[in-house]
């Protein structure tokens, strides 16, 4: 389908946010006639455009520690969505041609007149795209459809099922094999089918049925428990890159409808451009050279490789500084076993040495900052103000998954379908935007008495059995018993911190000029011993520009604790109350993760929250229930 001119234009167009987190590589893309697959990076074609990669070490670091391997494979760029102007002005000129590539999939299509089923390679479906200012008119129809009317060519949709398996594997729903029961037909060898679709979202609404032989079955027998002994094994077809499984999947797989919400994960992830802090810029070049120092097992062996060209980036610090440096990342390789359950890489640490880095740091093109005075009314809530005048956040998708969503801890949890054939990519997607925030730094000591009382009680024990559930409801059959139940489990600090940026973003929102949709949130909570007590609100869409001055003057004294007060008194009571109010995250409310939460006083959009609307509980931030639990008791 790729050599034709009419399958070379436009079908429909996407922001590239779209691609990392809701249609990128390997997803079903639902347009207005008909749905596309994503293909594969290595489609993906960058000869016919200039155009420059997304420059951010810290983040290319990242990938490759998920990525990489032992054998030097690295990821070497990120790479922004194929696209170049002109195709408003020119819509069959060369900016046309530019783009992410797709393929029609599912690939078998229903006739929306005389219910006829059928692949594309049947050749009884057409496709048309004749008009290159109109993409949303693509269109697959029947041409010899005995029910057209008035010489009408009937519209031929995507049939609404797939299967796919918890490895990643997507493929087309076998409604032949499946009619005939794994058997094939009695009257012909290729019969022809129909789908008597009744609507709804019921499989019991939708029947197959064999033209030759009269044969018929309704799909729910291919759901739930009966589905995995009538349907055949998994394929092991990546259709995104035209591969099948070598060794075949093991995995039974699941009838899915084309529009599910499970059928793609985007797995990401997602850095600030802030400058080096002087020992994570040393490190960071440790890191970069290692293959090299490696080789350095003393103080005089560095002293004889000090003068080679490749250590020259190293002279702006003493050789005593760069030792120092050198032992720490071998004992940090040494001292991490085999055995420890992987992990993302840490991501927030050099961006919370920046914010509560009692110097500013120079502003830059990707990043300025502005301390501003805690006003007297906030002294003992917040310790730091920050205004972020210009933010630069880049974002590179590294995988999908489908079924499951990645867990947010463990990154091998669930398996992760790749992006191209080769089992390390030169390159993955990436997007950049640009924007303004606000940083926060909470009170180490109020956050610290506030854990001290809130650690026995009985709200925060439900929100710990309630995860302990949630996690093993939601990966059921990953986790094992020997697993620590409470793996992942983000701590009381970070449900505080969480609900607090929560309210703050929908109060926000009312007076920056932004909606609550093109905000986002980063929490800097720690672990354990780690101490942060950090909330970070941001512009991050790229149609925002984000730098407009909205946001961060809200962070000036006055603005800033009528924005609190607002926030605090608005979440004290909520029109769902008392239900809100007494919610708890237990039985039957497992899966919901949150306490006293809803989307009247809490929730915010999926794109804005960095946990989906979890952990989230009123109770901890405002008096609605015991007062010991609140941790702003004396503001008003």
């Amino acid at each position: 389908m790729t050599e034709q001119p009419q399958y070379r234009r436009r079908v429909g167009s996407v922001r590239p946010s779209h691609l990392m987190y809701t249609g990128g590589v390997g997803a079903l893309v639902d347009l207005p006639n008909f749905a596309v697959l994503v293909r594969g990076i290595d489609d993906w074609n960058y000869d016919s455009f200039d155009w420059t990669d997304l420059k951010e070490p810290r983040l290319l670091r990242a990938v490759n520690g998920l990525l990489g391997d032992q054998n030097g494979s690295q990821v070497t760029q990120l790479r922004p969505a194929p696209w170049t102007d002109g195709t408003d002005s020119d819509p069959s000129g060369p900016a046309a041609r530019v783009g992410v590539p797709v393929l029609p999939f599912p690939q078998w299509l229903r006739c929306t007149a005389c219910n006829a089923l059928g692949g594309l390679d049947s050749k009884i479906f057409k496709f048309e795209n004749a008009k290159p200012r109109r993409p949303d008119h693509a269109r697959f129809f029947h041409e010899n459809c005995t029910a057209k009317r008035k010489g009408k060519r009937p519209l031929a949709v995507a049939a609404r099922f797939v299967l796919t398996c918890s490895d990643g594997h997507l493929d087309d729903f076998p409604y032949t094999w499946f009619v005939h029961r794994g058997g094939e037909c009695d009257k012909a060898s290729h019969p022809r089918l129909e789908m008597l679709d009744h609507g709804g979202n019921q499989a019991a609404n939708v029947k197959v049925r064999c033209v030759n032989c009269g044969k018929d079955r309704n799909i729910r027998d291919a759901m739930g428990q009966r589905g995995e002994s009538t349907l055949p094994r998994c394929r092991g077809r990546h259709p995104h890159l035209a591969t099948f499984a070598p060794q075949g999947c093991l995995q039974s797989p699941k009838p899915l409808v084309i529009g599910a919400s499970n059928q793609w994960f985007a797995q990401t992830l997602s850095v600030l451009a802030v400058p080096p802090t002087s020992g994570s810029a040393l490190q960071g070049k440790v890191e970069q050279l290692w293959g090299d120092l490696q080789a350095a097992t003393s103080p005089e062996i560095l002293n004889a490789f000090w003068g080679l060209q490749q250590f020259r980036p190293l002279h702006q610090w003493s050789q005593s500084e760069v030792w120092e440096a050198i032992e720490a990342q071998r004992s940090g390789a040494q001292d991490t076993p085999a055995a420890q359950p992987p992990s993302y890489p840490d991501l927030l640490t050099p961006e919370w040495e920046i914010f509560t880095s009692p110097q500013v740091p120079e502003p830059t093109e990707d990043f300025a900052l502005h301390d501003v005075p805690v006003p007297p009314a906030l002294s003992g809530v917040f310790s730091h103000v920050v205004q972020a005048e210009r933010l630069r956040e880049v974002r590179a998708l590294i995988g999908f998954t489908r079924l499951d969503a990645p867990d947010p801890e463990d990154p091998t949890l669930v398996a992760r379908a790749p992006l191209s054939r080769a089992r390390v990519p030169s390159w993955v997607p990436a997007s950049e935007v640009r924007g303004e925030g606000i940083f926060l730094r909470v009170e180490d000591s109020l956050v610290a008495d506030w854990e001290q009382r809130v650690e026995a009680s009985a709200a925060l024990a439900a929100h710990r059995d309630a995860y302990v559930e949630f996690r093993r409801n939601r990966y059921s059959g990953r986790v094992q018993d020997a697993d620590d139940p409470l793996r992942g489990w983000p701590g009381a600090r970070y449900i505080a911190l969480h609900t607090l940026s929560h309210l703050l973003i929908r109060a926000i929102s009312l007076e920056c000029g932004y909606s609550s949709a093109s905000l986002s949130e980063r929490i800097y909570a720690g672990h354990e011993d780690d101490r942060r007590t950090g909330i970070l609100i941001y512009t991050a869409v790229p149609d925002a520009e984000g730098t407009l001055g909205g946001l961060v003057s809200l962070a000036e004294p006055e603005k800033f604790v009528r924005i609190v007060q607002r926030a605090l008194r608005d979440a004290q009571r909520c029109s769902s109350d008392p239900l809100c109010a007494d919610r708890m995250p237990r039985p039957p409310h497992e899966d919901f993760l949150h306490g006293a939460a809803c989307h009247v006083c809490l929730f915010v959009s999926e794109t804005t929250c960095e946990r989906g609307n979890r952990f989230l509980d009123r109770r901890f931030v405002v008096p609605i229930d015991d007062p010991e639990l609140v941790l702003l008791q004396n503001l008003k």
